[in-house]
């Protein structure tokens, strides 16, 4: 199949189709006779597993170092594990940071609890209060 076929099946763009070949993480198509590319039902699995790991957050070199495996189906499996555990580590982190970022947030919020002018403004007032002015030198 065309490039345009397999990215339509795939549900992404042709120039993402292109970006993980050249990336490596799609194997490369034969050729037809005029020179297009010729893709077949593995490009089209390996594009799904592609799209599945990026709906977990998983990186493109996450992607690449996992595809090793699946293409070797006899390796023992335990870097895979270590490399959820420290996606999962980076994930816990993030949502400690955006954690920490919404109850900043709620609290900023709470700066300014009725209508006011702009002037008047609590949100304003302590925004501009952590403000740090650059050193004159």
């Amino acid at each position: 199949m065309r490039i345009g076929e397999l990215a339509k099946l795939a549900n992404i763009s042709p120039e993402t189709v292109r970006y993980y070949e050249r990336f490596g993480l799609l194997s490369k198509p034969n050729r037809t006779d005029n020179n297009y590319r010729d893709y077949d039902k593995t490009h089209l699995d390996q594009l799904q597993f592609i799209r599945n790991c990026r709906a977990v957050d998983i990186t493109l070199e996450e992607v690449k170092r996992l595809s090793h495996f699946r293409d070797r189906p006899n390796l023992a499996c335990q870097e895979i594990n270590v490399l959820l555990d420290d996606h999962i580590a980076k994930v816990d982190s993030q949502i400690r940071e955006l954690q920490t970022l919404v109850d900043t947030m709620r609290e900023l919020r709470a700066c300014c609890d009725s209508p006011r002018t702009a002037g008047d403004c609590g949100v304003l007032a302590r925004l501009s209060k952590h403000a740090k002015a650059p050193r004159a030198r």
